[in-house]
């Protein structure tokens, strides 16, 4: 969804410094993008999107370390059908990052993504541009415009001398007014380069054109600690001149330490406000035995001044949720009326429903007080036993597609074998 931008540079509600350029917003799922909303953070998954498992692994590794949506390739069908499983399950937005498949965009809105990142240098044909963009005003997804610097289209190459700012501007108008020939305009936008004096003259042009929120980031800045400083350097610059509503780093490493830099980098500014406890939730996805929203809510209520510096979990369900957010301090998952404790992915206690969120502060103390290793070895005996029977019987209940995936694959794979014939029958012409 899109709006406006409001008449006036907006402050975020912790600091008055720095004064932010005005845009319309643009939401992603539940995250706003742009208009005075907080600066988001964002990184991308380097497992494969096909790994279902490994890959919502890595996003709650993400989530808990500040990111407030994450990226995946959508490269192949394998991938697309991956999406539709991870997507439910996600506790942040999902965007499906394309580039030269059409077919792979669309696969990729049955798969139920918020939101599509397309680069204009690969995927290149107006009218497959036109098509993608007519299906997500219909489907109400936003998507980001993602020039890159390193595949710039060779037309705008050839026509400036290189990748210059002026040409990735225009690689991202070009985009944009192919865009509004269907009427859509729920987008953001970058214009990302590894030179980072070329990254930031490129942002602050097209800063000066168009009203739609900006994605920052040094494509490829490499690894730490060069590349933290290298994307430092372009992000926060545009940053302290009000330019830009969502930041990424690009770093040769675990992409967690991509989401600890961009959130430290805007607590750093006074851009975010400093957490001590980090509370991360499920999405509430078909498995859910309990009311997550109200019980993560009533977690962090309890929790927010206590100054506990950990990361906890609530999960809605025990089949998935210790192994899912295994990287959280602390996490407690439901079952069968129950909720099942755990300490990095490991069952330590089992208790009522009604005493969940008692027990998750009560065990949140004692975790600071004793640290992790004292709290494992003081689990109760038989408690993971006692989720494992949880476990069982809850698949048993349910079966193993309990978000009802396969009816979104058998979608993708009937779009994906439509798309392979009209292909072939073209190819035969």
């Amino acid at each position: 969804m899109v709006t406006t931008p409001s008449t006036t540079p907006s402050t975020t509600p912790s600091t008055t410094q720095w004064l932010r350029r005005p845009t319309r917003r643009v939401t992603v799922a539940t995250v706003a993008i742009g208009d005075g909303a907080p600066i988001s953070v964002q990184s991308m998954t380097t497992t494969k999107t096909a790994d279902v498992e490994a890959t919502l692994a890595q996003i709650y590794a993400l989530a808990a370390a500040g990111a407030d949506l994450v990226r995946c390739t959508c490269n192949d069908r394998a991938a697309a059908e991956g999406l539709a499983a991870i997507v439910p399950r996600s506790p942040i937005p999902v965007i499906a990052d394309i580039h030269f498949h059409v077919e792979m965009a669309l696969a990729a809105l049955d798969a139920g993504v918020a939101c599509l990142r397309l680069n204009p240098g690969n995927l290149r044909k107006a009218d497959e541009i036109r098509l993608v963009a007519a299906e997500c005003r219909d489907r109400e997804v936003p998507v980001r415009i993602g020039v890159n610097a390193g595949s710039l289209d060779p037309r705008l190459q050839k026509k400036y001398g290189g990748a210059t700012p002026e040409a990735l501007v225009e690689s991202a108008m070009l985009e944009l007014a192919l865009f509004a020939e269907v009427g859509f305009d729920d987008v953001k936008i970058s214009v990302k380069a590894s030179n980072v004096p070329l990254m930031i003259e490129a942002y602050r042009q097209l800063s000066a054109v168009t009203d739609h929120p900006l994605h920052l980031g040094v494509t490829e800045a490499g690894p730490p600690p060069a590349g933290t400083v290298k994307a430092t350097a372009g992000i926060a610059t545009l940053l302290a001149e009000g330019i830009g509503d969502t930041i990424r780093y690009s770093l040769t490493a675990d992409p967690v330490e991509e989401a600890k830099a961009g959130r430290t980098l805007l607590e750093a500014l006074g851009l975010r406000d400093r957490k001590n406890v980090d509370l991360i939730a499920c999405p509430s996805c078909g498995r859910a035995e309990i009311d997550v929203f109200t019980v993560a809510a009533e977690a962090q209520a309890a929790l927010e001044n206590r100054n506990l510096p950990i990361q906890v979990a609530v999960m809605g369900c025990v089949v998935n949720g210790p192994g899912e957010a295994r990287s959280a301090d602390l996490g407690i998952a439901a079952g069968r009326h129950r909720g099942h404790l755990f300490i990095k992915g490991q069952i330590v206690r089992v208790v009522a429903e009604s005493e969940m969120v008692a027990a998750l502060v009560a065990e949140a103390e004692k975790l600071v007080a004793e640290g992790v290793e004292a709290r494992l070895a003081a689990a109760d005996q038989g408690a993971a036993e006692a989720a494992a029977a949880d476990r069982a019987a809850l698949l048993d209940l349910r079966g193993a597609d309990a978000n009802d995936n396969e009816t979104r694959i058998q979608l993708i794979d009937k779009r994906l074998k439509r798309e392979s014939g009209a292909a072939g029958d073209g190819d035969a012409n």
